[in-house]
Parts: C-alpha cells; sequence; structure tokens
C-alpha cells in the first residue's frame, strides 16, 4: 500500500534518554491520524523525525513514499507542517510573513497570502507585526503558512494550541475539510482526547516512547458508540444468564460491570432487567453509557507508569 506516512522501527536516543523507542506507524493517504500521548511520551521527537529535523537512531521513514535522510529526497513542497510553538519573523507583518514562505515555495502568484489569511480568519491583522500577536492569532498565523501552498500532507504538533473554544472548532472543521474534500492527508499530535476524538479516523497512542495502542475505524467506531452496563450481587451468575439467553457478554473484571453492546440490549434495557430478575440475580446497575476514549486512554497509560 502506498502510504503517506511509514516508519519502521523508528528509535531515538538522546544520551541515555530513549525519546522513541521502535516506533513503526502506518498512514494512509486522505487519513486524519490523531497522536496522542501524555507530554513527554514520544510525540514531538517523532514528528521532528517524520520531517527529517533529527536523525533517528536506528530505523527508517518515508513521507508520500519517498525516504527522509541524507539518502533521500523527501517533497518538502507537498508537506506543510507546524512543530512545537507557533513562531514567525516578529518584526514583520502577517502578510509580509506569508509573503516570504510564499516566495520561499517559490509560488509567482500573491493572492495565495490573501486566500490564507481569509481561510485563517486573519485577514483583520494582516497590517500588524507577528511580534505583537495573540498567541491564537499567532497559531492561526502559523497553520496558514503550513497549508497556503495547498500540501498533500499536513504534519501538526498540537494545532489548536492558543486558540479560543471557537476556534479550536474552526481549525477542527478546517482539517475535515481538507481531509475529506481535498483528500489532504492530516497527522496531528495532540494531549486533548476530546478534540481528536471528533476528528481522527485513525488513532495512535503513544507512551514512554512506545507506540501502545493503534485504533482504526473500527475500534474507534467502537469507543465511539453506546453499550449497556450492568451490575449485580452475584456477578458470574448474571454473565451466565445473559450468556445462556444468548446475548454476547463482556466483562470489565476492574470495574466488575458487565457490558452489552448488543443494539437489541441496549434499545430494551428492561428486557435484560426482567431476565435477571426472573433468574434472582437482580441488577444493581443498569444503565446505557457511551464508550469513553479518554477513559480507555487513562487507564492504558496509567497502567504502564
Amino acid at each position: 500500500m502506498d502510504y503517506a506516512i511509514e516508519t519502521n522501527h523508528l528509535s531515538k536516543s538522546f544520551g541515555d534518554v530513549q525519546a522513541v523507542n521502535d516506533v513503526s506507524l502506518r498512514v494512509k493517504r486522505g487519513e486524519i491520524y490523531g497522536f496522542l500521548g501524555l507530554n513527554g511520551a514520544g510525540k514531538t521527537t517523532t514528528i521532528r523525525a517524520l520531517l527529517g529535523m533529527v536523525r533517528p537512531s536506528a530505523g527508517e521513514v518515508k513521507i508520500l513514499g519517498q525516504a527522509v535522510g541524507p539518502h533521500g529526497r523527501s517533497p518538502w513542497d507537498r508537506v506543510g507542517y507546524l512543530v512545537e510553538d507557533a513562531t514567525a519573523y516578529p518584526d514583520l507583518t502577517v502578510s509580509e510573513n506569508l509573503d516570504i514562505a510564499r516566495r520561499l515555495h517559490g509560488i509567482k502568484d500573491r493572492r495565495v497570502t490573501d486566500v490564507a489569511m481569509e481561510r485563517l480568519a486573519i485577514g483583520p491583522y494582516a497590517d500588524r507585526k507577528a511580534g505583537t500577536l495573540s498567541s491564537g492569532n499567532l497559531q492561526r498565523l502559523a497553520l496558514a503558512r503550513a497549508m497556503f501552498h495547498k500540501p498533500d500532507l499536513l504534519i501538526l504538533d498540537e494545532p489548536a494550541k492558543g486558540l479560543d473554544p471557537a476556534g479550536v472548532v474552526e481549525i477542527r472543521e478546517l482539517l475535515a475539510d481538507l481531509a475529506h474534500k481535498q483528500d489532504v492527508t492530516v497527522f496531528m499530535s495532540s494531549h486533548i482526547l476530546t478534540e481528536v476524538d471528533r476528528l481522527a479516523t485513525h488513532i495512535g497512542i503513544i507512551h514512554q516512547g512506545h507506540l501502545i495502542e493503534d485504533l482504526d475505524k473500527e475500534r474507534l467506531d467502537h469507543f465511539r458508540g453506546r453499550r449497556l452496563e450492568v451490575k449485580a450481587r452475584d456477578l458470574d451468575r448474571a454473565r451466565a444468564v445473559l450468556t445462556e439467553a444468548g446475548y454476547t457478554v463482556t466483562l470489565n473484571e476492574q470495574q466488575a460491570t458487565i457490558i452489552l453492546s448488543e443494539p437489541g440490549a441496549i434499545e430494551r434495557p428492561e428486557e435484560i432487567a426482567t431476565l435477571l430478575v426472573s433468574q434472582d440475580t437482580p441488577p444493581t446497575r443498569l444503565a446505557v453509557e457511551h464508550q469513553n476514549l479518554e477513559e480507555h486512554f487513562m487507564q492504558l497509560t496509567g497502567a504502564m507508569q
């Protein structure tokens, strides 16, 4: 398969610190890939390796089918990126910052600068020096610079950083539009799980340098779905009763809860209650809940501390 991003056993050490350890990523073209992790998990180091900003200690990186490194020719004219904190030439205006980027990309049409400012809603600040911008508008300028040349791949480190709630929604809608209508691949790191969950079509979780979870669309749909949670004083008996009745039962031992995901159980929980009561094992709790990616993330990373 032709991947937009591919790493094979990528590792990076800084002295005795292993920042990234044996990470193999596969990001399909047109995907919105959410790269999640706690602070210090290895997200930014991985992104810097993807962009050739740091040389891996081991492993290899390919971007849009081309190798990254001293022996590769990476297609940087087809890649837009934002890494760590948004930066700009502070004594130049917003439009001047974008115009420099335009010329560096060899784009002759000056109108792309105006289009980029309009798209990121920073047109009113065109003549303002970048050094006087708020953190949110500086972030918008950095995102405009990443996107203005219509890249095939966007690599964004915390793209919502510094934005107010309305700005977060705007960027979410913009990235979704780029992916779904223009087939742009988006690889975005974040520690804001709820925002990534709303947007991503694929999620990878990195922890202490290791890629510990890879959630494709099917598994994400599972987390985004509903479930019926059942508790009873005799949990084993309740599970046996439900299994004998033909339900597929999952047991969350940590929370002492039976989980039913079948639509019939979710839509008619009263039938589950009646069944358990008739078998002398009445439920002590019966509730339809949404799966929680954030809860899963915290359990996963907490268990590995």
